[in-house]
């Protein structure tokens, strides 16, 4: 069982999305990881957001003109990023046995992007299979994305990825480390809590 679905009981989309709009309407920005992405690839390029979530990241990306499609295994959330952006390409399914043909999608993504914790959230042992499923839907280099906690401070669960088993696992999908920051603004990385990095094929 995944950490997320121990953590929320995955009953908690509509929570959650007032949590950010919270936020939003306290005048926090809420695209810093659109912006880092759209900074990566050109306009019109296919990105996968792997856990979704409602939607927050992709919706942005797909108003700057990005060709999104969104995954997910939280029915909660997916209801509301469908309620948002029903026009847009949500799936439910469990990353861990993502496989794109079986959704009708073509493996030619310019970009992969894991953000919200995605990975540490993971069931227990499947991240090197999760990272591996991801990495074969890139494009001859595409570049794949992560963002998470490594830390308490960081995380809604005790820290269980390290970076350098993170970057193992990537370096076994056959993705190279291009950079890390310590923020979706880009600021570099000071092994802190939090890491952004940036792998290609």
């Amino acid at each position: 069982m995944s950490r997320w679905r121990q953590l929320t009981g995955e009953k908690t989309g509509q929570d959650y999305a007032e949590r950010f709009a919270a936020l939003a309407r306290s005048g926090k920005d809420m695209h810093g990881e659109a912006r880092f992405c759209a900074a990566l690839v050109p306009e019109g390029a296919r990105v996968l957001d792997a856990g979704c979530g409602t939607g927050r990241v992709m919706i942005r990306l797909a108003q700057l003109g990005y060709d999104c499609v969104g995954v997910d295994l939280d029915a909660s959330m997916l209801a509301v990023a469908r309620e948002r952006a029903p026009e847009l390409p949500w799936h439910q399914a469990d990353l861990a046995e993502f496989e794109a043909d079986r959704l009708g999608l073509a493996a030619d993504f310019g970009l992969v992007v894991a953000a919200g914790n995605v990975l540490p959230l993971l069931a227990p042992g499947t991240e090197a299979e999760v990272v591996r499923r991801l990495a074969s839907v890139l494009r001859p280099g595409g570049l794949f994305v992560a963002g998470f906690g490594l830390d308490e401070a960081h995380l809604p669960v005790p820290p269980g990825l390290t970076l350098p088993e993170y970057d193992d696992h990537c370096a076994a999908a056959g993705l190279t480390l291009v950079d890390r920051f310590a923020t979706w603004d880009a600021d570099p990385y000071d092994n802190g809590g939090y890491a952004v990095t940036v792998h290609r094929r």
